[in-house]
């Protein structure tokens, strides 16, 4: 019953505004932020050049002012960029996004981008590099392809399983902070076989406060609400670039050279509905094509209560995700008004209820997209077009592929990322002792 549910939490509640004559004042309506706690100082920065490149440098870059003064979603920022004659151009093969104003230019950095290639291949190529042998995980190898929006990451076993293994995909790799972490995690554990790792933004991760404080002191004063005004939330035709990795599925397979996999493990993170929640939730898709539960396993109701027994490969998925939290849900919606949120249990049996997302599903917060059900204080994911695409692509790979679209909190990543650098250390004593 609507009376019965539980107040929208405080710590949703965000008046978005942008103060003019305050601009570096922080107002945030990004959950990420605001309530997880991100901590993004190590994606992008910020530096004034000492001499601006010459003529012949920016000529052989692609300008993109006009395609972020029609897209970005912060109109603040757009007359800010039009007031000060700004003219923004990206260097593809860098991935480096230059601010030409008068004599003087700017370049922001793309720094988790440069540090990751750095770490498979001990430089930041701009060309295919091919398959590398990895230092780590051991017994994989990486390759670098490049492409308009950062290029991608690719990993896989030196020697293949003759068995299909799960394929991990990180489509946001710098807007979600340790899903690489998270996926190098399940690769060493031996719960998958290849990965795809975006290494570009989408146009929406913040600057930092020292960032800002940087620009303030240039006579910048870029507002951090949204930061589409330096990487492109959209390509230059228009297209959103953080659908890359799905809607690329089928060729990112072929050069893994890997058979079609029959399960794909598609990383995400996200805010919960508090700063400590643990709670991962796996979505099944709310977006054609539809899951009816008798896909899922074998299925009992009782009294609005439904008991499902996890066929072969959502058993095998749940098993690889249940490493990372002892509290997982199950979301699906079979059609536009019936959803399914179930719990795993503790011997991977899944438990729960179907609605109508119309009557139970809110908004976090007023005009964002993300929401979740009150009566649980609980994420809910099917709306989420990406995904969509993915299972999509992954049907003409393989008619029954299986793609479990796992949003994993803040606090689930960060001691992840915490247990990587610990398996490190470990790894690097363990070395000094051979």
């Amino acid at each position: 019953m609507a009376g019965s549910r539980p107040p929208l939490s405080s710590l949703f509640i965000s008046n978005f505004t942008v103060d003019e004559s305050a601009p570096f004042k922080r107002h945030l309506n990004r959950l990420e932020v605001e309530i997880g706690r991100e901590d993004y100082r190590h994606l992008k920065d910020v530096e004034l050049l000492p001499c601006p490149p010459p003529e012949s440098a920016f000529a052989a870059m692609e300008e993109i002012t006009e395609r972020l003064l029609k897209t970005t979603q912060n109109n603040y920022n757009r007359q800010l960029l039009v007031k000060l004659a700004i003219r923004v151009y990206l260097d593809p093969r860098d991935y480096s996004v230059y601010y030409r104003q008068g004599d003087r230019a700017l370049r922001f950095v793309s720094k988790w981008r440069e540090k990751v290639l750095i770490e498979f291949f001990g430089t930041t190529p701009a060309d295919d590099t091919g398959w590398k042998s990895c230092r780590e995980p051991v017994g994989f190898e990486a390759r670098f392809l490049p492409d308009h929006a950062g290029g991608v990451l690719l990993l896989r076993k030196s020697s293949p399983a003759e068995d299909t293994e799960p394929l991990l995909t990180a489509s946001h790799g710098p807007y979600d902070p340790h899903t690489l972490d998270v996926a190098l995690y399940f690769l060493r554990a031996g719960k998958g076989g290849s990965a795809i790792i975006n290494l570009g933004f989408s146009g929406r991760e913040p600057l930092t406060d020292e960032n800002l404080e940087k620009l303030r002191e240039w006579d910048i004063p870029l507002n951090p609400s949204n930061i589409d005004v330096i990487y492109p939330y959209v390509d230059a035709k228009g297209h959103p670039l953080c659908y890359k990795l799905e809607e690329g599925l089928g060729r990112y397979v072929a050069c893994l050279e890997i058979p079609p996999p029959g399960l794909i493990i598609d990383i995400h993170g996200c805010v919960g509905t508090s700063s400590d929640d643990y709670r991962l939730v796996v979505g099944l898709g709310g977006l054609p094509p539809y899951r009816e539960p008798l896909e899922l396993g074998q299925i009992q109701e009782t009294g609005g209560i439904i008991h499902i027994t996890p066929g072969p490969r959502l058993r095998q998925g749940l098993a690889i995700v249940r490493d990372l939290s002892q509290e997982i849900y199950i979301q699906f919606c079979a059609d536009p008004h019936r959803g399914y949120n179930l719990a795993l249990l503790g011997g991977l049996q899944i438990l729960g209820r179907s609605f109508d997302p119309r009557q139970e599903v809110q908004s976090l917060l007023p005009g964002e997209e993300r929401t979740f059900l009150p009566a649980e204080n609980l994420r809910w994911l099917p709306g989420a077009g990406a995904n969509a695409l993915q299972r999509i692509e992954a049907r003409k790979l393989c008619e029954d592929t299986l793609c479990l679209h796992v949003e994993i909190p803040t606090a689930v990543r960060r001691r992840i990322a915490l247990k990587m650098k610990e398996l490190a250390i470990t790894d690097s004593l363990d070395a000094s002792f051979l």
